[in-house]
């Protein structure tokens, strides 16, 4: 039957805060079950708490940046591929070759073509003349220099300086100091004249 006063309500009251204190091994229940129910709660509140509506393209974003995060961090060792964080400086000595006899051969004609501008000194006739041993950049460059410019006179043969198996400079002596002239392999495997620059 429920209770109904304020009275039987107190009685009741009194018995349930009162059972802890009738005998040592109620106190000792009392306390061993406070102690467990703060345990559950700091337990179970905080991953109630922390706990989110998953998200799966949130969780796809992470999982990917995750693996890229490994994938760039990886050491050499292990068993993913590691991404290279700069690329090696090519080889030239892999390049180097002895200078060849053709590639000199275009440096000399090349060199008393240049000295030599037609009596008129017509760009365009001198420029034909050094054609067949220029390569078409070059030669197209070379269409804004004044022939008067150029050297008369050839005082050092032409030497090989640097050679490569695709490139080689050479250098000559003219009566305006010496030049370095750079010849380069063309696809066709011909050697021509890229460019030329007073040596230093």
């Amino acid at each position: 039957m429920p209770i109904r006063t304020n009275r039987g309500r107190a009685a009741v009251y009194r018995r349930l805060w009162g059972w802890p204190l009738r005998s040592p091994r109620h106190l000792a229940a009392s306390i061993i079950i406070f102690v467990v129910v703060i345990v559950a709660l700091g337990v179970i509140v905080p991953k109630v708490l922390d706990r989110k509506p998953a998200d799966p393209n949130n969780a796809a974003g992470q999982n990917s940046t995750s693996s890229q995060g490994t994938q760039v961090g990886q050491l050499p060792g292990s068993s993913g591929a590691s991404l290279p964080t700069k690329q090696p400086p090519p080889s030239i000595s892999a390049s180097a070759a002895p200078p060849q006899a053709d590639a000199q051969l275009i440096a000399e004609l090349w060199a008393e073509n240049w000295i030599k501008p037609p009596p008129d000194d017509d760009v365009n006739k001198w420029l034909a003349q050094l054609r067949p041993y220029t390569t078409e950049e070059f030669l197209a460059q070379m269409a804004t220099i004044d022939p008067k410019n150029v050297p008369t006179k050839i005082t050092q043969k032409v030497t090989a300086k640097k050679s490569f198996t695709s490139s080689a400079d050479f250098e000559v002596g003219t009566d305006s100091g010496k030049v370095v002239i750079t010849l380069v392999k063309t696809p066709s495997k011909e050697w021509r004249v890229n460019s030329y620059t007073k040596a230093d």
